[in-house]
């Protein structure tokens, strides 16, 4: 079978073939392998002859290839693959995201009926705009009742609760004597008064920590003013730890009249004051009521004006002043010394 031999440029046959190499290929396989060398070797030295540099030119860098070479795999190599997301807890429902207070009073009927039937407000809170009828008739019960009004934006209403009507009330958690009703607690028990009074204390849990160790001492009452104090909210009452079944609390519109009266009913006013007595000095005897500020505030200068004497805490520390319950039970436990 005659065929082309590459190299020898011409037509060859099998025989020979056998006669030049001693053996026999595939047809054409040595020869088209061959061809193939060739074709490369061309191929490169034309790319060379492409890139070769010019005379008085420097020849740049070659040309990087369009696809790098991959990595060859390994285990260390790999990615961890991502955690899944935790899905996130679904949003209350519309009714536990709006759970108003127990003590909280919304709409213009259920606030009109409870003010009218004597219950102890805390505070009446009333949003800003032009009032109908109804709310100026509550607005009018409220200030004859010397109930405290906020007026607020109607944003603020919104975030305490829903269908609120422009108006909200917030209840008493437990219900407010008069100081009448403490003098004549004393009498009944055939003691001298021993009254707490507290002056600007806006926190609920000191007031709850007062009244619980007023019962502990056995005060006949505590009493608090109308405005820029706390009053008997269920965190107040909560800290009280039950003590506010056995204690009266009053709630009174003016302290200082409160204390001029107390002054006349001959209760001797002992005022807890920095520059006052050490308390280990002053003899707490015969009816008396002890008066506590808030903390670093103190007492109001027309309350201050009002005692008889004002006694002290030694302190000793960096710290300059103590907790108002604190300071409140040091003191309520010396008079209870004196007293007995």
């Amino acid at each position: 079978m005659p065929y082309y031999d590459e190299f020898k440029k011409k037509k060859m046959t099998r025989a020979d073939h056998l006669r030049s190499t001693g053996k026999w290929e595939e047809e054409g396989t040595r020869y088209r392998r061959a061809s193939a060398q060739q074709e490369k070797q061309r191929r490169e030295n034309a790319k060379d002859a492409a890139f070769s540099p010019r005379p008085g030119k420097p020849m740049g860098k070659p040309r990087p290839s369009a696809k790098p070479e991959k990595p060859a795999f390994a285990p260390e190599n790999k990615k961890p693959r991502p955690e899944a997301r935790r899905e996130a807890p679904p949003p209350p429902p519309r009714e536990e995201a709006f759970l108003p207070p127990e003590n909280l009073l919304s709409g213009r009927n259920p606030i009109r009926e409870a003010i009218k039937n004597g219950r102890d407000i805390e505070k009446l809170m009333v949003a800003r705009g032009d009032l109908s009828g109804t709310a100026r008739e509550i607005i009018a019960m409220a200030r004859d009742r010397h109930i405290p009004i906020q007026t607020v934006d109607r944003s603020r209403l919104d975030e305490i609760t829903r269908n609120h009507q422009g108006m909200l009330a917030f209840a008493s958690a437990y219900r407010y004597y008069d100081v009448e009703d403490m003098l004549a607690d004393a009498r009944e028990k055939g003691e001298a008064p021993f009254l707490v009074v507290l002056d600007g204390v806006t926190d609920p849990q000191n007031l709850g920590a007062v009244i619980r160790t007023a019962s502990c001492v056995g005060a006949h009452g505590v009493i608090v003013p109308e405005r820029r104090a706390v009053g008997l909210t269920p965190s107040a009452v909560k800290a009280s730890a039950g003590a506010i079944e056995t204690v009266k609390v009053a709630r009174v519109t003016n302290l200082t009249r409160t204390l001029e009266m107390l002054k006349k009913e001959g209760i001797w006013l002992y005022a807890a004051d920095m520059e006052g007595q050490d308390y280990r000095q002053v003899n707490f005897d015969g009816p008396m009521a002890l008066i506590v500020g808030a903390e670093g505030e103190g007492i109001s200068r027309l309350v201050l004006e009002c005692c008889d004497y004002r006694v002290k805490l030694p302190m000793r520390g960096g710290v300059g002043s103590l907790n108002a319950s604190v300071a409140a039970g040091i003191l309520m436990y010396a008079a209870l010394n004196g007293r007995e």
